[in-house]
């Protein structure tokens, strides 16, 4: 029987716009596990509400709910350790949550550059939830947490350098393999690919571009043929507001 996931949709159900969520599809996918997604709104709290939680992505395995993403791959990793490891030991997990936690940073720097596009995809059944909940956590309307100033897009690369040095030196965050800590950086881009026509990349040697390809590829082209806009193929068409 596949697993249930309550997977986040945009107007469109095809349009997945969580990157929590795409954190654990790729999980499912790298455990070889049988998955079964169903689109889910924001507004609709009372079917996750067996997980404890209000927000997905939430598993439903063998009649038991879980959410959070983190939570949820550690669910994988201990109920089907006999398939591909999402963690390679204590010390992997230990970095894989420290580069879950350098996520978050990434995440407010990416906010302000791909939230008009966002909010333009953002299913009307949830308009209301998602402006009131997001201009609490700002403190502010969300017009002006908007910035897609090249000054903005510069801080964003920036923050890139760690991972983009990685790279440059292995296929992988995680080495000559993927494993959890690339699908959690991975996910981020995966959102702003669902909503945003931005390019958030460099050039075609961009070793960035090069392992978004790579993961994007990867399960049969699981991310690569999900509905978005940017194709990070050797030679994509750079954006206005993109980082050259």
């Amino acid at each position: 029987m596949p697993i249930l996931m309550y997977d986040l949709a945009g107007a469109e159900d095809e349009r997945r716009i969580s990157p929590f969520c795409w954190r654990v599809r790729l999980a499912l996918a790298h455990k070889d596990l049988p998955v079964d997604t169903r689109p889910w709104r924001m507004v609709e709290k009372d079917a996750i509400n067996a997980a404890g939680v209000t927000t997905v992505p939430v598993i439903v395995d063998n009649g038991r709910a879980i959410g959070d993403s983190w939570v949820i791959a550690d669910y994988l990793e201990q109920a089907y350790p006999d398939r591909p490891a999402l963690f390679a030991g204590p010390q992997s997990r230990a970095l894989t949550k420290m580069t879950h936690h350098w996520t978050e940073q990434l995440h407010r720097l990416l906010v302000p550059l791909i939230l008009r596009e966002v909010l333009a995809h953002i299913d009307e059944r949830d308009s209301l939830y998602f402006r009131s909940s997001r201009e609490r956590a700002f403190g502010k309307p969300l017009e002006a947490v908007i910035d897609e100033s090249p000054a903005a897009f510069q801080r964003f690369d920036g923050a890139l350098s760690p991972l983009r040095r990685l790279l440059r030196e292995s296929p992988y965050l995680c080495g000559s393999t993927p494993a959890y800590a690339d699908y959690i950086v991975f996910g981020m881009f995966q959102w702003a690919r669902a909503c945003s026509t931005h390019v958030l990349t460099r050039g075609d040697d961009d070793p960035v571009r090069a392992w978004l390809g790579r993961i994007a590829g990867l399960y049969g082209g699981l991310a690569a043929s999900a509905s978005g806009y940017v194709s990070w193929s050797p030679k994509p068409s750079m954006q206005a507001g993109s980082v050259s």
